[in-house]
């Protein structure tokens, strides 16, 4: 459990951006270190990995819309539905689930896409083998709402089991594999009803008054994770969405969005978790914002810490605007990732960038062109970046540090987020106190480095090749 100091400083240390305010999951102050040496030693090695893929992928690509929220009766920004795909609400979502018919992404290659991640450092993926709209993007024996359906056109592909498809390639490339998995289903009779219109996101009906048809729910959902646990190869994370599907007990009431849950929603997680970990020992397991012995990690959502956690975390941020697919989307520049992906390191985290394929099967092309730039930085600075952990001062200034796990490597990161990053000739920083470098040199450079220490600062001075630094100037200072 987290001191007093220690809950305030991690629920009051982030920034969120506007534009997903309403969308950010609020972070957990309840955290369980878990028990299991096997999942210490999983999270361990998780947390050298640093940056990972996220896929939010489905038939809702088709429309260039957010992933399933639309279907949502809720009023809110991400909920809104274009009238020309249906004038009611119920035409809407007769239109959206009729989008499994017309669902063929021909151009689907998971290869191609382990190839440019791997080649931008990234070292595992997280896949959304299901979403809230309840259509499985894997070969589910409990629903006929799947890729895999005859409903579906894309089910007479011979990788029409793209989960499948996904899991064995990256895997096959070195990746750790996560599964994505949304607890809540509202395609599911058994959660949404159709004795009675949804209200919200929550179950429309109440579990306790009607035991039988929540029993069946669970029963899906346990047999669901069941087959994603035992049929697709070893699988190190299971991440859990819709953190709505709670004990009722577990709920903040200082949290908006869990205001909303009005009934019981125990799916019961230790059944769930122990059935997963007896499938895949020592797989992490992430009961999003569900403090406690399943939420082996937490994760801020296109959100980034102020400070360094005291805990495991990870940002899930995009890189353009939105998780799925739309068209002409404004995606981040090279340089704004890379600042990204310093500061979360810095601050001890992983950084989960996520790329939305299209309805086609693939990335946009501009997709490409930010990974090939982002592995030319890589191929310079990855010894800075991987197997790494935040070293004091974590942050000052423009100034950004990581440390080997050792303690024997400072790596000192400076950023400029104001301008196109241009590599200074003189440059004046910190280090953490007692460091006595014996060496200092800039990654990506050749020419030796003229520096000095005053007390616990370095001075160092770049030659002219410094002008060949794009995005950040990273020192590593050795011991």
């Amino acid at each position: 459990m987290l001191s007093k100091k220690a809950k305030t400083i991690f629920l009051s240390s982030f920034f969120l951006s506007s534009t997903f305010f309403s969308q950010a999951h609020n972070v957990s102050d309840g955290y369980q270190k878990p028990t299991d040496p096997l999942v210490i030693q999983n999270l361990e090695n998780w947390q050298d990995l640093k940056f990972g893929l996220f896929m939010h992928w489905g038939t809702y690509s088709q429309w260039g819309i957010v992933e399933s929220w639309s279907l949502c009766p809720e009023d809110e920004s991400w909920t809104q539905r274009k009238p020309e795909h249906g004038k009611s609400y119920n035409e809407y979502v007769k239109n959206y689930e009729k989008l499994q018919t017309t669902f063929n992404p021909t151009q689907f290659n998971p290869q191609k896409w382990a190839n440019a991640t791997k080649k931008a450092g990234m070292k595992y993926v997280v896949f959304t083998t299901k979403h809230h709209d309840g259509f499985a993007m894997f070969d589910t024996q409990q629903s006929d709402y799947k890729i895999t359906s005859s409903r579906t056109p894309f089910s007479n592909n011979p990788k029409a089991d793209v989960t499948k498809e996904i899991f064995n390639t990256f895997r096959k490339d070195g990746f750790k594999i996560g599964a994505y998995f949304s607890k809540p289903d509202w395609h599911s009779d058994d959660y949404w009803w159709s004795y009675f219109p949804p209200k919200d996101r929550n179950v429309n009906y109440d579990p306790k008054k009607y035991p039988e048809r929540w029993e069946n729910f669970k029963k899906f959902t346990f047999n669901q994770l069941n087959e994603i646990t035992s049929n697709y190869g070893k699988i190190d994370i299971l991440w859990l969405d819709g953190g709505w599907v709670r004990p009722f007990n577990t709920i903040d009431p200082k949290v908006e969005w869990q205001r909303t849950i009005k009934v019981e929603q125990d799916i019961d997680m230790n059944k769930v978790g122990m059935m997963a970990r007896k499938n895949q020992p020592g797989i992490i397991i992430v009961d999003r914002t569900v403090s406690g012995r399943w939420e082996n990690y937490v994760t801020p959502e296109q959100a980034i810490p102020e400070h360094i956690l005291p805990i495991p975390w990870e940002s899930c941020i995009t890189m353009g605007d939105s998780f799925s697919y739309v068209p002409n989307d404004n995606y981040k520049s090279s340089q704004k990732i890379i600042e990204t992906l310093v500061k979360i390191i810095a601050r001890g985290g992983n950084y989960l960038m996520n790329i939305a394929p299209g309805p086609n099967g693939d990335y946009d092309a501009i997709v490409y062109e930010r990974l090939k730039e982002i592995s030319a930085w890589m191929d310079n600075n990855q010894s800075a970046v991987f197997a790494t952990r935040a070293a004091a001062p974590y942050h000052d200034g423009n100034f950004y540090y990581t440390q080997s796990k050792d303690g024997k490597t400072v790596n000192v990161f400076h950023i400029d987020e104001k301008i196109k990053y241009q590599s200074p000739s003189t440059l004046i920083f910190s280090i953490p106190e007692n460091f006595n470098p014996k060496s200092v040199k800039v990654l990506g450079l050749s020419n030796k480095i003229q520096w000095k220490k005053s007390g616990n600062r370095i001075e160092i001075q770049l030659p002219e090749e410094r002008t060949k630094l794009k995005y950040s100037t990273v020192i590593q200072l050795i011991q």
